[in-house]
């Protein structure tokens, strides 16, 4: 059996000139983009986390999805926790799990207030029902 050996080229041509400046920057520049978001304050999404915390507390979270709005509030704080350490990624992770908490605890709230009302108004449909086959009966004399 004879061995064959196979030469093969590899590309080792390089970018020279302007376009190899522009592609260079262009890749410094986009590494620097992106090292500066990771150390950017979640600003706009602890705004959004605590108008969530703050709709669903209206909504009557804590009183009828106490689970989740507690859940909501620590998750809160501990985004804020991790913003004065500037530990901006877990700050970012902490409040968006707790503005989802705290959407939950809103809709929770919202859907445990209209079972209400819908047993409210079965209620009163049944006392009217109730009423009008007491004065439909002919009263003995």
């Amino acid at each position: 059996m004879e061995l064959t050996t196979m030469n093969t080229r590899t590309a080792t041509h390089t970018i020279k000139g302007p376009r190899g400046l522009k592609l260079a920057a262009l890749v410094v520049g986009t590494s620097l983009l992106l090292a500066g978001c990771a150390g950017k304050p979640p600003s706009e999404q602890y705004a959004v986390t605590q108008s969530a915390v703050n709709a669903a507390v209206s909504a009557g979270g804590t009183e009828y999805a106490a689970v989740e709005m507690k859940s909501a509030q620590d998750k809160f704080k501990q985004a804020e926790l991790a913003m004065q350490d500037k530990k901006y990624d877990e700050a970012r992770k902490y409040a968006e799990q707790a503005e989802w908490d705290a959407r939950v605890a809103e809709r929770k709230a919202q859907a445990a207030k209209a079972q209400k009302a819908v047993q409210d108004a079965r209620q009163g449909v049944n006392e009217l029902r109730e009423e009008g086959l007491r004065q439909a009966q002919p009263t003995a004399q």
